[in-house]
């Protein structure tokens, strides 16, 4: 059965799509059958997601199991994450051979590893409207050719000024993916897994960081006019692999009742839900959110119109405190310093003492399994414990592990003999640091980000929110050095120790916890006063 961009409003003020056989003239009478036999659940005609009988059953059958086909979407959307992880890791060893190649000073260096992030921004910025006119799907596409292309200019560069062409070619890949994975994958997952499955994009960009440690160590030993062209060109090969397997995925349901196709979103929730009866509750809390946000406008000439207008120019107060909070939650995640640390994990280890290369990637290659573990650990529980815990602990100990890679570093400064112990506090401290920052910031931030703005804003509010992530992921790279001999490594860790102590506070007071609710009633969360039928939810 196909369906219009018509839709009813019933006595609860739940909104139906009519089926397009019907005109105007049908009698009200079978239009209610229809409804009854064919179309809707019981429940889902009376406000389901009010009724917490229906809500609690569907909810602890969730529990039990993840759904395979909205994970198999998830992993694929997730996979273009590989690039920018694969990027991370790859340059951390490959800039030590590229500054003896190209003959580029120590500034050069942080150039061309920033603007990368810098130029992600652009990607990131654009990205919300291009994935509201196209759709989720083709965006997903794009961020791969993008980096695939960025990645091939980048192998073949036989000079800075091609290779930074390259690097700007690729960010803007990075940007567009790192916006698109995570709100593809919160549109398409239901409540109870979302958040294991909104935080694969973080699993895999951990999963590309050691790939480029292996893939580092591994081409080492080549002559150094060719190792890191390898090393940079090989990002090429997951490109391809996601652009292609990008086309067997399913649209997401929420862009799709965005744009009025509400039997093609039907299709993907029965698909992505444990139960019929549960996609179309799912598809009835869409299609009233929907219509509540276009005001009764037409569906099928959406394109996300309005939405900069209403973030920027006359936001609501709860809109406001949303845009604190994910806007807060992407500053403090690179504000940690954390990408900056991998970036340049050689030099840190370098001034600790390690001095021959393969070492220094050898150790590298630790701390990306250390951090890739980890990550799998907080994607794994985080529907259990929740976002809040998480984030505290993980901010937390990010801090502590700060101070003492700071103290490690200093007596290092002041000592000639560069003693065992003092080395070695410095390699747990990084690989305690980088930890922390899985189970925390690193997967919970993407989660957060793609899932507490309304239907209507959901794109252009997470991109803006990663743009700013973006923004200060490429200042902290850009300067991370020059600060660094100013005020020496011990000095920017403190600095940045003070940082996450400040960022735990801002997670304590302005990020409420969203586990096992739905994308649409998230918004209840940030409102002024909670209605009184919906206080259990958010208990």
């Amino acid at each position: 059965m196909q369906f219009s961009s018509t839709l009813e409003s019933d006595k609860d003020g739940c909104y139906h799509p009519l089926p397009d056989s019907k005109s105007s003239s049908t009698s009200e009478t079978d239009l209610k059958n229809e409804r009854r036999n064919k179309v809707w659940h019981k429940e889902a005609g009376e406000c389901g997601f009010q009724k917490p009988k229906v809500l609690q059953g569907v909810s602890a059958h969730r529990k039990t199991r993840i759904n395979k086909y909205a994970f198999g979407g998830a992993i694929l959307a997730s996979t273009n994450s590989v690039l920018l992880g694969y990027d991370i890791g790859v340059m951390s060893g490959a800039v030590l051979y590229i500054k003896d190649n190209l003959k580029i000073s120590s500034t050069e260096v942080e150039i061309l590893v920033g603007c990368l992030n810098i130029c992600s921004l652009i990607g990131s910025f654009a990205s919300g409207r291009t994935s509201d006119y196209i759709g989720r799907r083709y965006t997903i596409v794009l961020a791969a050719v993008t980096f695939l292309v960025g990645a091939l200019l980048m192998g073949l560069a036989p000079s800075f000024i091609l290779l930074m062409a390259g690097r700007v070619v690729a960010g803007i890949g990075v940007g567009y993916s790192l916006m698109i994975a995570p709100v593809y994958t919160a549109e398409l997952s239901p409540a109870m897994t979302r958040g294991f499955l909104s935080s694969l994009p973080e699993v895999f960009i951990n999963i590309g960081i050691l790939l480029g440690y292996v893939s580092n160590y591994a081409l080492s030993s080549l002559p150094e006019d060719i190792n890191w062209r390898l090393m940079l060109g090989l990002a090429a090969l997951p490109a391809i692999i996601v652009a292609l397997g990008v086309l067997v995925m399913p649209e997401s349901p929420h862009w799709l009742v965005m744009k009025g196709k509400f039997s093609d979103a039907k299709h993907v929730l029965i698909k992505t839900s444990d139960s019929k009866e549960e996609a179309e509750l799912r598809l009835a809390e869409m299609i009233k959110a929907a219509k509540d946000s276009t005001q009764g406008a037409a569906l099928s000439n959406w394109r996300g119109q309005g939405a900069w207008k209403e973030l920027f120019c006359r936001p609501s107060r709860p809109i406001r405190r949303i845009l604190i909070a994910a806007i807060g939650v992407n500053f403090f995640m690179q504000a940690s310093g954390n990408d900056a640390v991998v970036y340049y994990s050689p030099e840190v280890f370098k001034d600790a003492g390690i001095q021959s290369r393969q070492q220094l990637v050898g150790v590298t290659v630790i701390m990306g399994l250390t951090k890739t573990s980890f990550v799998l650990v907080s994607a794994l529980f985080l529907d259990l414990f929740g976002r809040r815990p998480l984030l505290l602990l993980g901010s937390t100990g990010m801090a502590v592990s700060l101070a003492a890679l700071g103290m490690g570093s200093k007596y290092l400064e002041q000592s000639d003999s560069k003693p065992v112990w003092a080395i070695a506090l410095c390699i747990v401290a990084v690989c305690a640091d980088v930890s922390f920052f899985s189970i925390g910031l690193g997967p919970v931030t993407w989660v957060y980000s793609s899932e507490i703005f309304p239907m209507r804003l959901r794109a252009q509010g997470s991109s803006l929110a990663i743009s700013v992530n973006r923004l200060v992921s490429g200042i902290v790279a850009m300067t991370f050095l020059s600060t660094s001999k100013l005020i020496s490594f011990g000095g920017m860790f403190f600095a940045l120790a003070g940082i996450m102590a400040v960022g735990t506070v801002f997670i304590y007071l302005f990020l409420p916890e969203t586990k096992g609710k739905t994308l649409e009633e998230i918004g209840v969360l940030f409102e002024d006063k909670i209605p009184e039928n919906q206080t259990r939810y958010v208990s």
